[in-house]
């Protein structure tokens, strides 16, 4: 069996991939927003995955909010694993900055406006550039 996204996550646009993780972009215009998905089968929560791949889920975490700080404004990261929703094992990883659209409160299926298209490509390709270097660092490649 092969690893496939569930539905909601297959909308998503790839970043890039991690030891463990494939990582995709929200198209949320309010928030700079990723999300890291384990790429093993039938994954719904943390306990699914070995002790191992919790460590590097928690590596890979750590990459890559060190890398939205670095590139986005933020007076508060986020990071949360909620599956509610979408079934398959997938981390939240955002910027939020006080007074925005749903500050203080969640950002879940609150404010939304889609970035335009060329706005959107090229935020993706910081994101993924900078993980790309960033992840080359042993201390995210212990799987």
């Amino acid at each position: 069996m092969s690893f496939e996204l569930v539905p909601g996550l297959a909308k998503k646009d790839h970043i890039t991939d991690l030891k463990l993780c494939t990582v995709l972009f929200e198209d949320n215009a309010y928030y700079p927003w990723v999300f890291l998905v384990p790429q093993k089968e039938n994954v719904k929560n943390m306990m699914d995955l070995t002790m191992d791949e919790r460590l590097q889920l928690m590596r890979e975490m750590a990459l890559v909010e060190k890398i939205m700080a670095s590139l986005f404004r933020y007076d508060q990261t986020n990071v949360a694993m909620i599956g509610n929703k979408t079934p398959q094992l997938h981390v939240h990883i955002l910027c939020r900055v006080e007074g925005d659209p749903d500050w203080p409160t969640t950002v879940w299926n609150n404010s939304k406006i889609k970035y335009d298209e060329t706005e959107k490509k090229m935020i993706i390709a910081r994101i993924r550039e900078a993980i790309d270097k960033e992840k080359l660092k042993p201390e995210y490649n212990q799987l």
